[in-house]
């Protein structure tokens, strides 16, 4: 499935995407008891904002994402931090079957999936994983904030209404972090026998235009980006709507849907 998640877009993605803060990955390693002799597999890991600190706390990682540039980026990241206990795979949900086959029934410690679920058959993939996860293991769904244009903020709003106006159509794409999709993945994974739990790490963070300008491209398919040669009027146009509604502060929610394996 091409997403058009590739080219410039891998770069704005590992720039202007924030990571999760240790709290989220205790919370990972607490829930499942993650140790040095697990294998974990992040799903639509991007440019490693999960893989990199949950590699730190297990014996290795599968990163899977269906766009090799991401992958690209995510690998540079992993060298700068001398990370070295990741394999880097494109694939999709639909290869975990696979995997599972390799690591071996019984020994997958989790399954991690950092706001990209919204983008996979989460049915499917929730019964597949279930034949190779240990007891205590299972999957996480892990959403990291309501998306920019969609948070209940005034400079919210004028990004909002500023996209509205230069897409032609009001962008209403909660990413899975809607409370509807939360309660969809969690009957899903009740249905599919894993005892389930939510584990939420609240934090606020102050954003710059720049950030807001990043955030924005590092959610667009590339053709959907502006040519290089408008990115300076875009910026400065939504500089100026945004300006009035300065601080830009956001209230983060990261959210941890948790489903374990009795």
């Amino acid at each position: 499935m091409d997403l058009g998640f590739r080219g410039e877009v891998a770069d704005f993605y590992h720039r202007f995407r924030r990571g999760y803060p240790p709290a989220v990955i205790d919370s990972l390693v607490e829930m499942f008891a993650l140790t040095t002799d697990d294998v974990v597999v992040d799903l639509g890991c991007g440019t490693g904002q999960l893989t990199l600190p949950i590699a730190e706390r297990v014996r290795s990682v599968v990163a899977v994402d269906p766009e090799p540039d991401m992958l690209l980026r995510a690998r540079r990241a992993a060298s700068e931090h001398e990370v070295t206990n990741v394999s880097w795979m494109v694939g999709s949900d639909t290869d975990i079957p696979t995997l599972g086959t390799l690591i071996g029934d019984g020994r997958l410690g989790a399954v991690t999936i950092g706001q990209a679920l919204h983008w996979m058959r989460h049915e499917e993939l929730f019964r597949a994983v279930v034949p190779f996860a240990r007891s205590g293991g299972g999957v996480a769904v892990v959403t990291n904030g309501t998306p920019l244009w969609l948070q209940d903020t005034a400079w919210s709003r004028a990004l909002c209404g500023y996209l509205e106006d230069w897409l032609g159509s009001k962008p209403t794409r909660t990413c899975g972090t809607d409370d509807a999709s939360q309660r969809r993945y969690r009957d899903s994974l009740i249905a599919a026998g894993y005892d389930t739990a939510v584990v939420s790490v609240d934090y606020s963070d102050e954003l710059s235009a720049e950030q807001i300008v990043g955030g924005v491209y590092s959610a667009l398919p590339v053709a959907r980006i502006p040519p290089a040669e408008q990115r300076p009027r875009f910026a400065e146009r939504l500089g100026e709507v945004l300006q009035p509604h300065q601080p830009f502060v956001e209230q983060i929610q990261v959210t941890i849907l948790i489903g374990r394996i009795p």
